[in-house]
């Protein structure tokens, strides 16, 4: 069961949401920080890291003694990652999509790929009292590169194909807690894509509900279930509430402004902490979401 927890903007309390969904679930659970610009979960859980590995990409290198300048890579390439100018083919890395069609297409064999890094994937272990021992995945994409996508899937792929031989990864009945990225581009678009059930969190502000129109069309368009948190809920007006009654959107939770819950999130606290009341609603709406994704597979 795979449960993505998405926003419109940033900043609405969608980390908080996922960090309080995966630590209050009793049964075995996996938290996955695919927000890999900026990945914060780690800060509000207490890990042991386990491993770290490099995340690598296929780029183009031209090998210029046998390229003939013939363009057809430059033809191909639909992304403009490789540009001839007169009888020279430039390559730009931070366009390419790793797509491999240049060097197919190349009528000389004059292209081949090698492997470029674009960040880290580290694998840890958070231990929840009486519980199944969480278990944390998380990306962080190297500064300057612009292709989040391919590391927002080696982070996927990697807690649905361990390699350590821990089986309970594998196990259906694991829930796993999809940290997406903001917004509604194409990173947002491949962290949630494979869920089972969306939680779209926003707050009741005017960007609030410009944003969270979007996503909502956004996630509509890609035919997966929904329902929606409003954080700090009483922080702003009610047309937030409003248009989710109109469009016919499930409310799963409202949470009010609390200064307990600011305090704590300042010194890197989770709110389940911070708020205990919170961890049994967490748990709660978990199975119930549970229940939702099971009884759509009927």
């Amino acid at each position: 069961m795979r449960i993505a927890v998405a926003s419109g903007k940033g900043g609405t309390g969608k980390t908080t949401v996922s960090v309080s969904l995966a630590l209050s679930f009793p049964g075995k659970a996996q938290l996955l920080d695919c927000d890999v610009e900026e990945p914060n979960a780690g800060i509000f859980l207490s890990r042991r890291d386990i491993g770290e590995r490099e995340v690598t990409v296929p780029v183009p290198v031209i090998d210029e003694a046998k390229c003939a300048s013939c363009g057809a890579c430059a033809s191909f390439c639909e992304f403009n990652a490789i540009v001839r100018i007169g009888t020279t083919v430039m390559i730009f890395p931070e366009l390419c999509h790793s797509c491999g069609g240049c060097a197919l297409v190349c009528p000389v064999g004059a292209i081949r790929e090698e492997p470029s890094s674009i960040g880290t994937l580290t694998e840890s272990e958070v231990l929840r009292d009486g519980l199944y021992p969480l278990a944390f995945f998380q990306g962080l994409l190297s500064i300057g590169k612009a292709m989040s996508p391919p590391l927002i899937r080696a982070v996927k792929s990697r807690a649905a194909k361990p390699e350590r031989g821990d089986e309970r990864r594998g196990d259906p009945d694991v829930l796993t807690i999809v940290d997406s990225p903001p917004g509604t581009s194409c990173p947002m678009g491949t962290a949630v894509a494979g869920a089972d059930f969306i939680v779209l969190v926003t707050e009741p502000t005017p960007f609030g509900l410009h944003d969270l129109d979007l996503a909502a069309k956004t996630v509509r368009k890609m035919g997966i279930p929904f329902g929606v948190i409003i954080n700090r809920c009483d922080s702003g007006d009610d047309r937030v509430a409003a248009y989710c009654a109109g469009e016919g959107i499930r409310v799963l939770m409202r949470i009010p402004e609390d200064r307990r819950i600011a305090e704590g999130y300042s010194e890197g606290k989770p709110l389940i902490d911070s708020a205990p009341e919170y961890r049994k609603k967490f748990a709660v709406l978990a199975y119930v979401i549970a229940g939702e994704i099971r009884g759509g597979d009927r």
